[in-house]
C-alpha cells in the first residue's frame, strides 16, 4: 500500500484509521510539538529584543549608529552560521533532549548578560555569544520532528514551530514597555528569564517516542509508518557531495538573510518612514507577527493537505513554496506606499509567505535524508543561511546608513524577488525531491547514535 493511500483522514492531527485500534491510541507527539513551539518562541524573543529597541539605543542612548548596528547584527549572524555547522553534528551525537537543554540555558544567560555592555563593540561581542548558543535551536527542532512525526505531518508540524518564531516576535513589543518604564536593560533580563522557565518542562517530559511511557504502541507504529531507512554510517563531510543538500543550503542562503532583515530592520524602517516611537511601533509589529504566524501554519498545511489528497511529496512541497514566493513579490512597492496600515499589511503578507516557504524548506531535509543525517544537514543549511545573513546585514547597514541615507527601496526589491530565485535553484538541484542515496562509509567521521 502506498504512503498516500494509507491516509484516510484529512486532519494532520489525526492518525490514519488503521493505527486507531482503540482507546490505546495516543497523540503525545503534539505535546512534544508544543514544547518545541515554545522553545522556539523563547529563542526568537531573545534574538529580537535588540532589534526592537534599537531605535532608542541609537537615538535616545546613542550607543551605536545605523552602520554600527549593521555590523552588530552581522556579528550575530556570522556566529550563528558557524555555530549551526557544528550544532547539527553535535546534536546528532548527543541527542536533542540534553543538547536542547544545554543550548537554551546558555542563550538565556547570554541574553541577560547584555545588560553589562555600553558600546557598539560590547553589543557585537554579546551577539557573538548569543549566536553560538542559539545555533542548535533549529537543527534540534528539525531533528525532533523527524523523530516524532511521519513525513505526511512534518510540514504542518514545522509550520507550527515556525509560528513559534513569530509568537516570539509578537511578544517582543513588551521590550518597548519595559524600556520606557524601567530602562533598556530590563528588556533583556525579563525575556532572558523565560527560557529558564521552559527548562522546567523540557527535561522531565522529553524522551524519544520509543522510550516514552506516554506513547502507545499504536501511536509509535504511526510515527514509524514511513518506509524503513537503511542503517547508514556517514562521514559528515560527504554530505556536501549531494545536490539535495545543496538545494537546502542555497535555499537557506538566499531566504534567511531576508527574514533576518524583516525581523531586525522593520522597527527601524517604521521609525524612519513614519516617525513611530517604540510604543507606537508595537501594534504594527504585532500585526506583522500575527500574520506571519498564520502564514506559517497555512504554508505547512497546504503541502500536508495535498499529500493527504494523494499528491506526491515533490508536487505538494513545491506548490506550496511557489505560491509563497509569488505572494511576497508585492513587497517591492513598500517604499512607495504612504499609508501605515497598507505598509503594515504588505510587511505582514511578506513575513507570512516567508514562514510558509520556510516551513516547507525545512521539511525538505527530512524528505531527502535519513534521520541520522537530518541534524547535520539542517545545521549545514543554517550555516549557509546565516552566512548570507551576515553579508546582508552589513550590506543593509551600509545602504541605509551611508549610501542612500535611509532609503530602503533597493532592499525591498531584493526581498520581493529573492524567493522566486530560491525556488528556481531548489527545483534545479532537486527536481523530484528524491531521497539521497547515501553510501555506506567505513572510515572517517561517523554520525553516532544519539545519547539521551
Amino acid at each position: 500500500m502506498s504512503e498516500q493511500s494509507t491516509v484516510v483522514l484529512d486532519s494532520p492531527a489525526a492518525a490514519p484509521l488503521e493505527y486507531q485500534g482503540s482507546s490505546a491510541m495516543t497523540n503525545f507527539r503534539w505535546v512534544i510539538l508544543a514544547l518545541v513551539f515554545f522553545g522556539t518562541t523563547v529563542n526568537y524573543m531573545d534574538r529580537l529584543v535588540l532589534g526592537y529597541i534599537a531605535p532608542n539605543l541609537k537615538g535616545k542612548y546613542h550607543l551605536f549608529n545605523d552602520t554600527q548596528y549593521g555590523y552588530i547584527q552581522a556579528a550575530f549572524a556570522l556566529s550563528y552560521a558557524i555555530g549551526q555547522l557544528g550544532a547539527g553534528r553535535w546534536l546528532d551525537w548527543i541527542g536533542t533532549r540534553i543538547g536542547y537543554a544545554i543550548a537554551l540555558t546558555s542563550w538565556s544567560i547570554t541574553s541577560i548578560m547584555h545588560v553589562i555592555v555600553r558600546t557598539a563593540f560590547g553589543f557585537g561581542f554579546m551577539r557573538v555569544l548569543l549566536g553560538v548558543s542559539e545555533s542548535p535551536n533549529f537543527p534540534a527542532a528539525v531533528k525532533t520532528l523527524a523523530e516524532w512525526f511521519p513525513k505526511r505531518e512534518r510540514a504542518f508540524a514545522m509550520g507550527a514551530v515556525n509560528a513559534g518564531c513569530i509568537l516570539g516576535g509578537a511578544i517582543v513589543p513588551i521590550a518597548g514597555i519595559l524600556e520606557f518604564h524601567f530602562g533598556w536593560q530590563s528588556a533583556f533580563v525579563v525575556t532572558g528569564t523565560f527560557g529558564l522557565i521552559w527548562l522546567a518542562l523540557w527535561i522531565p517530559i522529553y524522551r524519544k517516542p520509543e522510550d516514552h511511557r506516554r506513547v502507545s504502541p499504536a501511536e509509535l507504529a504511526y510515527i514509524h509508518s514511513d518506509p524503513p531507512e537503511t542503517p547508514t554510517k556517514l562521514r559528515w563531510i560527504t554530505l556536501f557531495g549531494y545536490p539535495q543538500a545543496w538545494a537546502f543550503m542555497i535555499g537557506k542562503f538566499i531566504t534567511d538573510p531576508l527574514w533576518w532583515f524583516y525581523m531586525t530592520w522593520f522597527p527601524s524602517f517604521l521609525n524612519k518612514q513614519y516617525g513611530l516611537n517604540l510604543t507606537q511601533i508595537g501594534w504594527p509589529f504585532f500585526t506583522i507577527c500575527v500574520m506571519a504566524s498564520v502564514g506559517s501554519m497555512i504554508g505547512g498545511w497546504i503541502s500536508s493537505f495535498m499529500i493527504h489528497r494523494g499528491c506526491t511529496i515533490n508536487t505538494s512541497r513545491k506548490t506550496a513554496m511557489l505560491l509563497c514566493a509569488l505572494v511576497i513579490t508585492p513587497l517591492i512597492f513598500t517604499t512607495h506606499v504612504h499609508s501605515l496600515v497598507t505598509t503594515t499589511l504588505l510587511l505582514g503578507l511578506a513575513t507570512a509567505a516567508h514562514q510558509g516557504f520556510s516551513s516547507n524548506l525545512y521539511t525538505l531535509v527530512s524528505d531527502m535524508f535519513p534521520k541520522k543525517a537530518v541534524g547535520s544537514v539542517s545545521g549545514m543549511g543554517g550555516t549557509f543561511g546565516y552566512g548570507g545573513a551576515t553579508l546582508f546585514s552589513v550590506l543593509t547597514g551600509l545602504i541605509v546608513g551611508r549610501w542612500t541615507h535611509g532609503n530602503y527601496t533597493i532592499l525591498f526589491v531584493i526581498a520581493g524577488l529573492g524567493y522566486l530565485v530560491a525556488f528556481l535553484v531548489i527545483h534545479l538541484l532537486a527536481p523530484r525531491l528524491e531521497p539521497a542515496q547515501l553510501e555506506r562509509e567505513t572510515q572517517g567521521f561517523e554520525v553516532l547514535p544519539a545519547a539521551q
